[in-house]
Formats: structure tokens, sequence, C-alpha cells
């Protein structure tokens, strides 16, 4: 299948230096895409492109790369909202129950169904996410992304105490169903699968070893877990875990640090964590509206980056308030705020497209509009609504754009998703 497509381009080249610097990303104002086979294979002004195939006309609207999703839960779309205290509480009160459901494949087929589909409305074309315990919650999860020709990773939580009954496991269970999950779908499609110990506080020492064992065994897979997302949470960890140094220093001392090692959270770390962070090129996630909705903290985005490390976007859907990234970017923003900086626009999207794909070494295939990469991409609508279209009367400029997308916008704002090539919105 070939088509040309008529829009708006704009995707980046490399992170934004500040709110001013353009140099960093591609606009075509008046541009053409060609895509064949699910890739694109032709970019420019529209005067230079040769067009083939049937011609879609997105003017004036915004054509970006789709975007990415770097930490999320599948099993917890029925929990978002849910009125709890802090991070424990609303684990135990709340995810630990519904996520006790997902033993029952019917049920895991219909929860992923959904997501994938949320997903693809509000413009997400890849997401990294925890599933639960039960290795039929995987599956559904990857058939359901396979089924739309999705690139995600995911993986299997590890979870042998502090948590119902239904759903632990053992560390050879553990070890042993993560192996079959790994041989079956790293690599198939445009799955990956993730090693997931979900944190310290839910494994043993003994399935930390498994976890290990499974990332010395693999180290083509990528590793996800939380890190230093609430006071109370720190604490518990190291009354189990008091003779690492810190937090950090259990998932280092069992060597799940790395490139492709996936850090949620990263709000409380010392000066010691942060450098063994940055050393082992681990990726700090940041999920800002469940930072918020559980009282957790706030992100220091530019301590952060400032001294080296890879940050990464998210929602955290349940404990995030929105499956949404623009709405994420906002609360990024207003985090910023209140620690005194500007996390400008420029900088935002860039990280939900082009900065995301890096952090998972998939920059070749996803997150911007280079040729021969899979045509992943969304279409942008700043006067989705009326508030915005009046508002969008005084834009003066790409960057008033963004900021307003951002500030204003949701899955409403998404006039079209594309998944290789293939319209999946406007069919869901």
């Amino acid at each position: 299948m070939m088509y040309t497509i008529l829009a708006r381009f704009l995707d980046f080249q490399r992170a934004p230096m500040s709110a001013d610097d353009i140099d960093c990303l591609r606009y075509i104002e008046d541009g053409a895409m060609v895509v064949e086979n699910g890739r694109i294979v032709a970019i420019g002004d529209r005067s230079e492109v040769i067009q083939k195939g049937e011609i879609i006309d997105h003017r004036p609207y915004l054509i970006m790369a789709g975007f990415i999703d770097l930490h999320l839960h599948m099993p917890q779309m029925q929990v978002i909202g849910s009125y709890a205290a802090q991070l424990l509480d609303w684990l135990n009160d709340h995810t630990f129950p519904v996520e006790s459901q997902f033993s029952d494949p019917l049920h895991a087929k219909r929860i992923a169904n959904e997501l994938m589909d949320t997903l693809l409305r509000h413009g997400t074309t890849t997401s990294v996410a925890y599933c639960t315990s039960h290795p039929e919650s995987v599956n559904a999860y990857f058939e359901a992304a396979q089924q739309r020709g999705m690139s995600v990773i995911g993986g299997k939580v590890m979870m042998d105490r502090g948590a119902p009954e239904a759903l632990l496991d053992t560390s050879e269970r553990s070890y042993e169903e993560s192996k079959m999950l790994i041989e079956k779908w790293h690599g198939v499609d445009r799955v990956y699968y993730a090693i997931t110990p979900r944190f310290a506080i839910t494994s043993t020492p003994e399935q930390m070893e498994a976890a290990q064992a499974l990332a010395r065994e693999n180290p083509q897979c990528y590793i996800q877990t939380h890190i230093d997302e609430n006071r109370a949470e720190i604490d518990y960890t190291m009354s189990l875990y008091s003779k690492h140094a810190d937090y950090m220093g259990v998932y280092e001392d069992y060597g799940l640090l790395g490139p492709k090692t996936l850090l949620g959270h990263c709000i409380h770390m010392n000066d010691r964590e942060i450098a063994v962070m940055i050393e082992s090129q681990s990726v700090a996630v940041h999920c800002p509206t469940s930072n918020l909705f559980l009282g957790s903290g706030l992100f220091d985005w530019f301590g952060l980056k400032n001294k080296g490390a890879c940050v990464g976007l998210a929602t955290d859907i349940g404990g995030g308030t929105s499956y949404s990234m623009m709405r994420t970017m906002d609360e990024a923003y207003k985090i910023q705020q209140l620690r005194g900086e500007r996390l400008n626009p420029l900088l935002n999207f860039y990280t939900s497209t082009k900065g995301n794909a890096e952090a998972i070494g998939l920059e070749a295939d996803i997150g911007d509009l280079r040729i021969g990469s899979s045509a992943d991409f969304i279409v942008l609508d700043m006067g989705a609504t009326p508030e915005m279209a009046l508002r969008a009367e005084r834009v003066e400029n790409l960057q008033d754009e963004l900021f307003l997308l951002q500030t204003m916008g949701d899955d409403r704002s998404i006039k079209e998703t594309y998944v290789a090539g293939s319209k999946m919105k406007s069919v869901i």
C-alpha cells in the first residue's frame, strides 16, 4: 500500500537546548510524505516530493511522530482515580485486588484490547507496560499490540511477597515463566520483553537473584522497575534490604542497572544513587500525573538532566490520571514551575517522541519522521475544541502551538493516529 499525505510536518533532530532552539527540529510548513508498506519513503516540501498513490489531505493540521509512553500498568485501567492515601495504601486497597483477576485469559484479553485502543485514541503508538504476575496478562498485552501492528515493550511482574496470595509467584516460577515469555515474544514482529521485578518490596533476595540471572542470560531484553517514589516506600525497602547502601544499591548489587533499564519515578534520590544511575546509563522515567495524584513528590527534571541523566516521560496508568501524553506534559510543566524551572514545549514534545525512543534504543524505527522509519505518526489539531480554537487565533509560532496543545489538548486534539502506515483511531 502506498499513499501521500499532505500536511505540516514536525520532528526533532536532537534535544532542544532552549525554548528558542529551532535548529533542533525540522518543520515543513507545506509538506508531503509518502508512505509505502508501513514505512516512510519520502518527506519534504510538497513542491519537491513526487506524490504517489492515494492523496490524503491533512492540511492544515500538524503531523508528528506518535507519542511513546515509557511506563504504565496494563491491568490498572479499572483503578484510575481510586481514592486512597499514598502509594502503599493505593496498592493494597485498590491495585492488588484488581490485578488478581488477570489469571483469567478472557479478562486479560478484554483489558489489553481496551488499553491499546485507548492509547491509540490519545495518539500513543508505543507503550512500555507492567503486566501482572500471570503469564496470561503478558500474552494478552502482546497479542493486542501485535494485532494492531504496534511496537511495544512489556513483561510479567515478578513478586513473591508483600501482596495477596493470588498475585504471588516464587523465585523459581517467576524465572521459568519469564524465560518462557522471553522465548515466545521478544523480537517477534514489533514487541520486546522487559524483565520486571515490580520493586524491591515485593521481591525476596532469592527472586532478585532470579531477575539477575534472567538479565545476565538475556542481555537483549529490557529491565523495568520502580525506585524512590515515596518516602514510606524507601523506608520499607531499606528495612528489607538493610545491607545495601540505599534503594539504588539493591538493583545495583543484583546487576539490574544498565542502558536498557527503565527506573520509574526517581523522585527522592540521594547523590550516590544519581551517580550510579548516570554511570550505568539507566533511564529515569518521570510520571508527573501519578506523582501529584499520590502525593509522592516533585521530580527534579533539570537537576538530573544537568548531571547527565537520561530522562523519559510516562503516564503511569493507573496511578497516573490520564492516558494522554499531552496531559502528562502539562503536569510535568507544572511540577517544574513549582520547582522554579521552566519546561519548554520543545523539550516536552521532543521527550515524548524522539527522546523516549532514544531512551529505549528504538530511535532508528520510531520517534521521528525520517525516511526508512516506521510510519507511526499522529495528526494534531490545535483548534480541536471551541476554547482551543479561540486561543489558537493568537498563536504566533510553532512553540505557541505546541504549548497550546500540551496545555489544553487531549484525545480530541488527535485527528488521526497511524501505526505502521495504517489509520487506527478512525477505525476503533
